[in-house]
C-alpha cells in the first residue's frame, strides 16, 4: 500500500467511525488541482537538464492551499497527492484558517551547487506562478528544501508580480520577512503535545527514554528540546544509520560531530545500528522523524516504545496501526504532533500581511496554546467514538471540513467537480 492508499484508508476509517457525510467524504477524497511541469535547467557544466515537478491543491474549504515543496529523487505523484491531502487535515486539525497543497520536484538535491538550486528553484516558481499566492496557495519548505530556497522563491515570485509579496512562501529567513521560531517549530509543537498527553496521564520526562528517528531539521531539534526538558535520548539515527546507547546519548555532541563528519554513525556516544534497528530498540517513546512508512506490518509487533510520536508525515502504515493498537502502543499521530510546523507558517503569514513581528515569547506562548487545545479536541473526540487518537484527529478535521462545506453551499461541490475535470 503507497502512501496515497494509506490516507485514503485512514479517512475512510475515521468517516465510517463517526458517519461523516458520503457527499464529504467523496469531495475530500480527491485534489481540486494536480499540477505536472516540466522544468528545464542550465548546469554548471553547460548541459541543460529537464526535471519533473508537481503542485497538488487539495482542499480551499477552510482558506487557502498551505503546504510545502520537497526536493528527492524518489518524489512522485502520489506521494505528493497524500501529503497535499494530510495537510487539509493537518490545518483543519490544528484549527488554522488553510487547506491543504504540497509541491515537489524529482531531483538529486546533494548533488547540486547552489547555483543549480538556485535556478531549479526560479525555474519552479515559474512553472507554478499562475496557481500559487498569497491569498491562494502558500509554499512552504519540506525535505531538503530550505529558509534559503524559500527566499529564492519569494524573490521571483515578487520580481514577476512586480510587487514584493513576502507572504507567498513561508519558513523564510527572518531578514526577508520569516518568523522567529519558525525553525523549531515542527518539533516544539510536538513537544508541546508530547508533554502535555504526559501530564494527562501522570508521566514525568525524568527518567522516560526517548529514540528518535531521523536526524534533519525535525528529529535534531526535538532530540535537543527533550533533552532539554530532562527526557533521557538514548539513539538517534539519520539517512546513513543509527547510534544507541542503553544509558543516554547527549545529542549536542551527536550533532557536532554529526556537521563536523557528516553523519550520526560517526559518533562514539553510542553503537552503530541501521535505521530498521534502531526502531525496534527499547525506549519508552519513539519519535518518528524521517520518512513515510517506517513501522509497517513487518515490523509492527517488535516495536518496544510504549509511546510513538510522529514527527514525519505517514510514518506508519495503517495494517502496523492496528498491530499497535493491539498492543497497547499509543500512537500521536503525524496530523497532530507535526502541525507546529504550519502553525507556525499560519504565524508568520499573519506577520508578512500585517507588516508586524512578534517576540519569540509570543509566538511560543501562541504555538503551545494552539497546540493544547488541538490535542485536547481529539481527546474529545477518541473518547467520544471510543477510537484511537489518528481516528480522533481525522474525525476533528472531518467534522470542520463538514461545517465549511455544508455552510459554504452547493457552490464548493460544484468547484471541486470543475477541478477534478480539468
Amino acid at each position: 500500500m503507497n502512501f496515497y492508499e494509506n490516507t485514503i484508508k485512514n479517512m475512510n476509517k475515521a468517516a465510517k467511525t463517526m458517519n461523516l457525510d458520503p457527499e464529504t467524504l467523496l469531495t475530500l477524497s480527491s485534489p481540486q488541482k494536480t499540477l505536472i511541469v516540466s522544468l528545464p535547467v542550465r548546469m554548471d557544466d553547460g548541459t541543460l537538464k529537464i526535471f519533473e515537478g508537481f503542485r497538488v491543491q487539495h482542499s480551499e474549504l477552510r482558506g487557502p492551499f498551505k503546504g510545502g515543496f520537497r526536493y528527492f529523487p524518489e518524489v512522485n505523484l502520489d506521494e505528493v497527492k497524500a501529503l497535499a491531502t494530510e495537510m487539509s487535515f493537518k490545518c483543519a486539525v490544528a484549527g488554522i484558517p488553510y487547506g491543504g497543497g504540497k509541491g515537489g520536484v524529482k531531483c538529486s538535491p546533494k548533488e547540486m551547487s547552489q547555483g543549480e538550486l538556485e535556478r531549479l528553484t526560479r525555474k519552479y516558481v515559474q512553472a507554478v506562478y499562475q496557481i500559487i499566492g498569497p491569498e491562494h496557495d502558500i509554499p512552504a519548505p519540506d525535505m531538503y528544501t530550505n529558509p534559503q530556497m524559500m527566499a529564492w522563491f519569494m524573490d521571483e515570485y515578487s520580481r514577476l508580480s512586480n510587487k514584493y509579496q513576502p507572504g507567498i512562501v513561508t519558513g523564510k529567513p527572518i531578514e526577508v520577512g520569516g518568523s522567529l521560531g519558525r525553525g523549531t517549530a515542527t518539533a516544539q509543537g510536538g513537544a508541546y503535545i508530547l508533554e502535555k498527553y504526559m501530564e494527562k496521564n501522570d508521566m514525568k520526562p525524568e527518567g522516560t527514554t526517548v529514540v528518535i528517528q531521523g536526524f534533519g531539521n525535525a528529529g535534531m531539534y526535538a532530540a535537543e528540546i527533550l533533552h532539554g526538558m530532562g527526557f533521557t535520548i538514548l539513539g538517534v539515527s539519520d539517512s546513513k544509520g543509527g547510534i544507541y546507547s542503553d544509558k543516554a546519548i547527549d545529542p549536542f555532541c551527536v550533532l557536532k560531530d554529526k556537521k563536523e563528519k557528516g553523519s550520526v554513525t560517526d559518533c562514539d556516544e553510542g553503537k552503530t545500528c541501521t535505521n530498521e534497528e534502531l526502531l525496534e530498540k527499547p525506549c519508552d517513546i519513539l519519535v518518528l522523524a524521517a520518512m513515510e512508512n517506517q513501522v509497517t506490518e513487518k515490523n509492527a509487533s517488535k516495536i518496544k516504545a510504549k509511546i510513538i510520536l510522529e514527527l514525519a508525515n505517514g510514518p506508519t502504515s495503517a495494517e502496523a496501526d492496528a498491530i499497535l493498537e493491539k498492543n497497547n502502543v499509543v500512537v500521536i499521530p503525524d496530523i497532530l504532533a507535526n502541525s507546529g510546523g504550519v502553525t507556525v507558517s499560519y504565524f508568520e503569514w499573519v506577520q508578512n500581511q500585517s507588516g508586524y513581528y512578534w517576540p519569540i515569547e509570543e509566538v511560543d506562548a501562541k504555538l503551545k496554546r494552539a497546540m493544547v487545545e488541538a490535542l485536547e479536541r481529539i481527546l474529545e473526540f477518541q473518547e467520544k467514538h471510543n477510537c484511537s487518537m489518528r481516528e480522533g484527529a481525522y474525525i476533528s478535521a472531518f467534522d470542520r471540513m463538514d461545517k465549511a462545506l455544508k455552510l459554504r453551499g452547493s457552490g464548493a461541490h460544484l468547484k471541486c467537480k470543475v477541478y477534478f475535470n480539468k
